[in-house]
């Protein structure tokens, strides 16, 4: 039977820069004119089909590995600012990661220091970013791998600005991301659309309305989109046949019956004092979800309370493999609205970044006017994934919008019982670089 993995865009993160000296308004300002003819300075990037993936050197086993690093500290991190949210919850570290990474690229002085630092690169920026562009190269190359994994970039600038050149030739020539003239001015509201409309075909339209009305409007000059779609079957697969409903434990006390999934099969298992952690490969090796299942039905809430970037580094890489009896609910998270992550993002340490006054993107777009001088007014995350029997299937996406500144061991005879039967954790990486690509959790699964 197969299983999927379906990520749909879980994340926007878009950078609005407003005019310091001109706020937003209902009435657009006048269309600017025609967009310049390339020069040395500063040119729009050239464009490539959304879906035909840009060639570029390939990761190999072992590299990477300061992207998969900050990834995980960053998904700890993010993760400590959102747990509060009651009910189930999605992110894409690794969506949110790039987007961010990308926006990076165009920071200068403190701005740009508090996000290397929030972003966890180390010193060598360019090194980090050449790793980026080999994970996007190999991630996309669906000759190399046994699932489908889509990761494409893209920015939406307004018709008629001018951007830093280095800035395009690296988003375009590392990140992937082509630049794409639109005119916010005229029509906000049909770019706001025309830009979900992309990030819905990049994921199968398990992502839509990424950007919510009135998230741009006429003095916004740049939006850096990621979208992220997944398609992949389990290693050791469910059957609908083993399907049943059971009883979950849901949080505070509540129980529903929900469809839960049966399989016994050799699998990587920890079994430690307050958790139970188990890794469930996909085909092909690269990709697995590990779950992370609190012993006591009630104690979810304790081990997100001590998760740091240490303890998840120890679920990742403990365990044995065994014979195991697996239990796992179907589940599907699909919120209806983004997350709004300005305020998470600036506490973590990259305040300057959204102050309109301070904020430093001079490596983005340089405008002789301070005015028009770019800063992050929002970002916003949304998430999707379903998990049943065939398998895992998640979307996700990240928007940034500028403006200006205005072979396993046989199995034993009695296997080791892994029963999901009340709100638990999962983090979806790639084994080879251990970027976190998805992480979220279970309070409910219906």
């Amino acid at each position: 039977m197969r299983s999927r993995i379906l990520l749909g865009p879980v994340l926007v993160v878009p950078v609005l820069v407003a005019c310091v000296g001109c706020g937003s308004s209902a009435t657009p300002p006048p269309s600017p004119p025609p967009p310049p003819a390339p020069t040395a300075g500063s040119t729009p990037g050239p464009l490539a089909p959304p879906d035909r993936p840009m060639p570029g050197p390939l990761a190999t086993a072992g590299a990477a590995q300061s992207v998969g690093e900050g990834t995980r500290r960053f998904a700890v991190e993010l993760w400590a600012r959102l747990r509060s949210r009651p009910g189930n919850l999605a992110v894409s570290p690794g969506s949110a990661w790039i987007a961010l990474a990308m926006t990076h690229a165009g920071a200068r002085t403190r701005t740009e220091a508090e996000m290397r630092r929030v972003l966890h690169m180390p010193d060598d920026v360019a090194a980090t970013q050449a790793e980026a562009g080999a994970l996007l190269a190999t991630w996309n190359d669906a000759s190399r791998t046994a699932y489908t994994l889509r990761v494409v970039n893209r920015l939406f600038g307004a018709a008629g600005a001018r951007f830093e050149a280095p800035f395009l030739a690296l988003t375009h020539g590392t990140f992937r991301a082509p630049l794409e003239p639109v005119d916010f001015a005229a029509d906000p509201e049909a770019v706001r659309a025309h830009i979900n409309q992309w990030v819905a075909q990049q994921t199968q339209n398990r992502i839509s309305n990424l950007l919510p009305p009135r998230s741009v409007d006429g003095a916004t000059k740049l939006v850096l989109t990621n979208a992220v779609y997944l398609l992949a079957r389990w290693l050791s697969p469910f059957t609908r046949e083993s399907t049943r409903d059971e009883v979950f434990h849901g949080a505070g006390g509540r129980t529903e019956t929900v469809p839960t999934m049966h399989m016994v099969g050799p699998l990587r298992l920890a079994e430690l004092a307050d958790v139970q952690v188990l890794e469930m490969p996909y085909e092909g090796g690269d990709l697995a979800m590990t779950l992370v299942l609190p012993r006591a039905q009630d104690g979810l809430a304790a081990v997100e309370a001590v998760l740091d970037d240490a303890t998840l580094a120890s679920w990742l890489g403990a365990g044995e493999t065994t014979a195991v009896s697996a239990s796992l609910p179907k589940f599907t998270i699909d919120p209806p609205e983004p997350v709004p992550l300005a305020e998470e993002l600036a506490a973590m340490g990259m305040p300057t970044a959204f102050d309109r006054n301070a904020a430093d993107f001079t490596a983005m777009a340089n405008p002789p006017d301070p005015r028009e001088r770019l800063f992050i007014s929002r970002v916003f995350h949304k998430a999707f994934v379903k998990v049943d029997e065939e398998g895992t299937e998640a979307a996700a996406a990240t928007a940034v919008i500028m403006a200006p500144r205005g072979g396993p061991p046989r199995p034993t005879p009695r296997p080791k019982v892994f029963r999901a039967d009340h709100p638990f954790l999962f983090f979806l990486r790639d084994l080879r670089s251990g970027v976190v690509l998805f992480a979220g959790r279970v309070e409910s699964p219906r």
